[in-house]
């Protein structure tokens, strides 16, 4: 079930030398510009509407990126598949996706690269804004249990496949006798509770969902993955970089501080939330939120790319000093 990232390749090799600039390169910001005076930058971000991007939006709010010549707008997408040729081929300057999606990439080639952090575990066991829930009755009471049984977890080969089998493996389970079924998060809790899986991988709102509805969290898979795990990244690509380096720059400093004022004010990101998904504000109220430091856990990133390895998403280990930022 590569299809779908394979269609990313495809369609980066198809761009070849054609991927446009990214970013505007009107004004006085571009280049080794100050990026303080002229016409702003206009700046169009591939994101993904759920919570995990709440400080992007908070930033927005409070004048982050403006303060820094960026004119912002935020487009919503279904996921990477969809970010990564349009932060490619220029439509998109800047883009969000899991770091499992981002290490597939710089291991096939893909020119990606990290510029800001995105959202991370709260790395407490039991507290986290991802979990694996069965139904309450089930005989299933640990990770171990799984193998044999089916999880549903929203994209194959993808960051939730990876945590799912370090779960499994941290419980000593066998991690590659599960069986992992492709379901959409709005849909996993009717598919837990009609029996059509086993288990479900869900993170927030889905996760609050599924315990609200009689199941029961036998794992905090992003816990069992790494400490403090970063979970997803912005990034643009190699090309925006190399030639809108001031740009890029004024961005990640505005998404440092929009991600250091959203973990500082909880109450101010749950109130975005509300915003930009159709999350009942009751619903919001009792979230558990992620973490979002400002900086990328480098050491949870090479545990995830060992991981992928290990597990056989990857054929070889990624250059992470090619995709992170520098330390």
């Amino acid at each position: 079930m590569r299809r779908p990232f394979l269609a990313i390749l495809t369609t980066v090799l198809l761009l070849g030398g054609a991927v446009a600039c990214g970013g505007d390169s009107e004004g006085d910001s571009g280049g080794a510009g100050s990026g303080q005076a002229g016409t702003p930058d206009k700046v169009n971000v591939g994101v993904i509407p759920i919570l995990d991007v709440a400080p992007i939006y908070l930033g927005k709010e409070k004048g982050f990126f403006t303060d820094r010549n960026i004119d912002l707008t935020l487009t919503a997408a279904q996921g990477g598949a969809a970010i990564v040729p349009a932060v490619l081929s220029g439509e998109f300057q800047f883009g969000f996706s899991n770091m499992v999606s981002l290490l597939l990439a710089q291991a096939q080639n893909v020119p990606v690269k990290v510029v800001a952090n995105g959202v991370a575990s709260t790395g407490v066991d039991g507290k986290d804004f991802c979990g694996i829930v069965v139904q309450d009755n089930s005989p299933i009471k640990t990770a171990a249990d799984l193998a044999g049984k089916s999880v549903a977890i929203n994209t194959l080969k993808n960051i939730a496949e990876t945590s799912t089998r370090a779960s499994i493996r941290k419980a000593s389970g066998d991690p590659t006798a599960v069986k992992l079924v492709e379901i959409g998060f709005p849909d996993m809790p009717a598919a837990l509770s009609a029996g059509r899986v086993d288990a479900i991988f869900a993170v927030e709102p889905t996760l609050s969902t599924a315990l609200s509805q009689g199941g029961r969290m036998i794992a905090s898979s992003y816990v069992d993955t790494a400490p403090n795990l970063t979970v997803a990244a912005y990034f643009t690509a190699q090309k925006t970089l190399a030639e809108n380096p001031d740009l890029v720059r004024r961005f990640t400093e505005a998404m440092a501080e929009s991600l250091s004022y959203a973990d500082a004010h909880p109450d101010e990101a749950r109130a975005i939330i509300a915003s930009y998904t159709k999350i009942p504000p009751e619903v919001i109220a009792k979230l558990t939120l992620p973490k979002w430091p400002p900086e990328v856990n480098r050491q949870s990133v090479q545990t995830l790319a060992d991981l992928a390895v290990g597990d056989g998403l990857l054929t070889k280990t990624p250059d992470l000093n090619a995709l992170l930022p520098a330390s």
